[in-house]
């Protein structure tokens, strides 16, 4: 249980980075207050994980004579593409997180990437 709510936290911060840093992936609405701002961000970081756990696996298989032909740079792709279904799985459940297109999913993709990983190596994974 304590890995799964670290997992979660990081992504959440990992998100909050994307946010931050790309003006073309929003979270809020036009009137928001900060709490509910951080609890639409838990949730978008719930289901990116879920999203991240089932639907990534699958995809990566599929496409792994383009991970062998590129050397691993289709995983920017794959990254942008995982990012891009859950802002439409949040739009599903009426949470205000919004990417604006693929380009914006590839940079922020990259962004969540790299702040995920730094997260991951500072805090404990539980295990």
């Amino acid at each position: 249980m304590k890995n799964f709510v670290v997992k979660t936290l990081v992504n959440a911060g990992a998100l909050g980075a994307a946010i931050w840093w790309f003006p073309g992936i929003t979270l809020t609405g036009d009137d928001v207050s900060t709490g509910k701002a951080i609890g639409t961000l838990l949730l978008v970081a719930l289901v990116f994980g879920l999203v991240n756990f089932l639907v990534k696996p699958i995809v990566k298989l599929l496409t792994l004579p383009l991970f062998i032909l590129t050397l691993g740079l289709i995983t920017l792709v794959v990254n942008a593409l995982m990012l891009l279904l859950t802002s439409w799985l949040a739009g599903q459940f009426d949470l205000s997180f919004h990417v604006d297109g693929f380009w914006t999913a590839v940079g922020g993709g990259l962004v969540i990437s790299v702040v995920s990983w730094a997260l991951n190596v500072l805090l404990p994974d539980g295990d």
